[in-house]
């Protein structure tokens, strides 16, 4: 390409760029507030404060209604239960008739559970005459008498009956929740094991009371 086109076009590149700009940025004002947004308050845009879980000294059933009874337990057992824990933790039933701090709504469940155990199982344990000199002890594996012998794992699934404790608690002021939980005992045995499977169900639901 000769000096002089190459020139020429230079020239008509910059002839180009000196045009105007046919695009001009405008903007049109913002529409005015309305005239409630002054006094209107969006709690969405603020993170919630933090629960003060210090304030809560007593309590009182929801509804002032004591948990209902089960096959388990009478709703005067299950509301000592729960007001034993809950002495435990600092939070004391109002006096005079007086509203608590707190809501407590308490539900316990007689459920069933599935339990898987491995166990070891020894081929020979029902041997009429003791172990063999020489056999085989499952996956190819052969026994002679000398050495140590070997087992097979079993997998046995059960069914066990569980005491199953929710408890809620409630802010008296608002009624929102504060504290929700659930805890399961195994209920198996006699009334008076079953009784103790309750309070330990109770215990196990309150012990992470108040969060940290």
């Amino acid at each position: 390409m000769s000096y002089r086109l190459a020139m020429g076009l230079l020239c008509l590149a910059l002839a180009g760029c000196q045009n105007s700009n046919p695009y001009v940025a405008s903007s049109l004002p913002l529409p005015p507030a309305p005239p409630q947004a002054a006094n209107t308050f969006d709690a969405s845009a603020y993170p919630a404060p933090p629960r003060d879980f210090g304030r809560y000294r007593s309590w009182t059933w929801q509804n002032g209604q004591l948990p209902s009874g089960t096959a388990l337990a009478e709703p005067a057992q299950i509301a000592d239960a729960v007001s034993s824990a809950l002495d435990q933790h600092g939070l004391r039933p109002a006096r005079n008739g007086q509203s608590g701090d707190l809501l407590v709504s308490a539900n316990v469940q007689l459920e069933r559970r599935l339990r898987q155990v491995r166990e070891d199982y020894y081929p020979y344990d029902n041997y009429p005459y003791g172990y063999p000199y020489g056999g085989y002890v499952g996956a190819g594996r052969y026994y002679n008498g000398y050495g140590v012998y070997g087992s097979v794992p079993v997998v046995r699934t059960y069914e066990v009956e569980v005491v199953v404790v929710y408890v809620d608690l409630y802010d008296a002021r608002d009624g929102q929740a504060v504290w929700s939980t659930s805890a399961e005992t195994s209920s198996q045995g006699s009334q008076g094991e079953r009784a103790e499977a309750l309070r330990k169900s109770v215990n196990k639901a309150l012990s992470g009371y108040p969060p940290s």
